[in-house]
């Protein structure tokens, strides 16, 4: 795409001469990613400012630089190597912008669903992507797991990616055929401008607890986060909503699209009504419409999961049998309260690495064991996250767990026996198992549980692997849990 067409989509305070309307290869703010013609956008972030690696961006062969800081680049290091310097108020939102147009607005060209919440995000997701597809469209995914574009699977490095990959996994989707498009939307992605600019037709909201208070500082913070999502929507979009969460009324305000509400509440348009669920799945329904369903993912907040994408299947009138089959086909999702049994032994792996999704987890757990089954639960925090939430989850466990294994998580960069200690701050019991060395917490919960004990293991879900002082290694609590319940058995 030509710059001078390019930078239309942008307020630039001043551009250097580009008469000869260059011709952008590709758009990235990582200078490490910059090829011959890229246009290179200059991020300030909140650790990294990406102004420090302008030099090295033109010495890759960027042909044009967006940055804020004018008066630290001086004109001639740009005309000195033939480069258009453009200065913006505000280079993230710039770069949003500039991608949604380099990219030619795919999000336009897909039926696309954002899912935000703090819980049952990438399980939503799922379930919509299950829908679609047995609705007969062809669905892309992007999340915290995996991105799927058609038949390509990629490893997915944040819930929501920067706005040039999102838009250019777009463009993918839309070149190959595929219609619809499910994302998460993270709160760090709505503060960070990641999905500025993409039109969405469907938002929908599961729930709200604290999270990520060492990125927002408050809940106040977090909240008005994930408002940003829905403050910038299409009248004609659809907001699909859990009323029971009364923060919807804030998150709400001022929004203008068609809402649909879901939930037990009296108030809801869709109400959830009659849910029942064991090890081997979940049974619910809706009052108004009959529906009902039986889903293989577990536990009360699967039924809501399910029910806000069962509305996107009734507000599209598809017929009910796809709508009901879309849901209840839908696979075990990696590492989302995903059991793995052993004879009379279980371990469910659950990626709850907040209070609230901890606390729902075994309180599913307890739901479905009653006081028959030992229950016991191994887990952590992660370093460099919020802190506040550590004491939090130790009550939760000792509050729910018959036996409580405390041990590491991905402690990053952070002492993994000072996050320990938190942990142990909001337990009372004395008898507790702190093991730092996650295998062995996970070999010693299994292998000296009782033979009909359900093991929770929670925090990492899905990853398969472990960061501790900057080093990743693989690590996967499946392959671990499986290993231990087949040796110790």
């Amino acid at each position: 795409m030509k710059l001078n067409k390019l930078i239309q989509n942008i307020k630039a305070i001043s551009v250097s001469d580009f008469s000869d309307f260059k011709e952008i290869s590709d758009i990235t703010n990582n200078s490490r990613d910059v090829q011959k013609d890229a246009l290179f956008v200059a991020v300030t972030g909140f650790s990294i400012d990406g102004h420090q690696f302008i030099t090295d961006a033109i010495s890759n062969g960027a042909a044009a630089v967006v940055l804020e800081n004018n008066d630290e680049f001086p004109d001639e290091l740009f005309s000195q190597n033939n480069v258009v310097k453009i200065v913006v108020e505000n280079s993230r939102k710039a770069f949003a912008n500039l991608s949604c147009k380099f990219y030619e607005h795919p999000s336009k060209q897909l039926k696309l669903i954002g899912i935000t919440g703090s819980n049952g995000k990438t399980t939503t997701a799922f379930y919509v992507k299950n829908l679609f597809e047995t609705a007969g469209y062809k669905t892309g995914l992007l999340g915290t797991i995996s991105n799927f574009v058609g038949e390509k699977i990629d490893d997915s490095q944040l819930t929501t990616p920067e706005s040039n990959t999102i838009n250019k996994y777009l463009r993918q989707m839309v070149n190959e055929g595929i219609t619809h498009c499910v994302m998460e939307v993270s709160s760090h992605s709505l503060v960070l401008d990641r999905v500025r600019g993409l039109d969405f037709d469907y938002a929908l909201f599961t729930n709200i607890t604290s999270d990520h208070l060492d990125f927002h500082l408050d809940f106040e913070n977090y909240l008005n986060a994930k408002k940003i999502l829905f403050d910038n929507l299409k009248d004609d979009a659809t907001v699909i909503f859990n009323c029971d969460d009364k923060s919807y009324v804030k998150l709400l305000h001022n929004n203008n699209s068609q809402k649909i509400s879901f939930g037990k509440s009296e108030e809801a348009d869709f109400k959830i009504d009659k849910v029942s669920y064991n090890m081997n799945g979940t049974s619910f329904s809706f009052l108004n419409p009959d529906y009902k369903f039986q889903t293989s993912l577990i536990g009360e907040f699967n039924a809501y999961n399910a029910a806000g994408v069962a509305i996107i299947g009734v507000n599209e009138k598809y017929e009910k049998n796809i709508i009901l089959n879309g849901i209840n086909s839908t696979p075990q999702i990696p590492g989302r309260f995903e059991v793995i049994s052993r004879v009379n032994k279980k371990v469910v792996i659950d990626y709850s690495h907040t209070a609230d999704s901890l606390e729902k987890a075994l309180e599913a757990v307890r739901e479905i064991v009653k006081d028959s089954r030992q229950v016991c639960t191994v887990f952590g925090c992660g370093g460099n996250r919020d802190k506040s939430k550590r004491p939090i989850m130790g009550r939760i466990a000792d509050r729910l767990s018959d036996e409580i294994y405390v041990t590491s998580d991905n402690p990053r960069f952070e002492n993994p026996i000072e996050i320990i200690d938190e942990i142990l701050s909001g337990i009372e019991r004395e008898n507790i198992n702190v093991i730092e060395n996650r295998e062995e917490a996970i070999k010693s919960a299994i292998c000296n549980s009782d033979d009909n004990a359900v093991i929770l293991i929670a925090g990492k879900g899905h990853e398969e692997y472990q960061l501790i002082n900057g080093v990743k290694s693989h690590f996967s609590d499946k392959e671990i849990a499986t290993k231990y319940l087949e040796s110790c058995s």
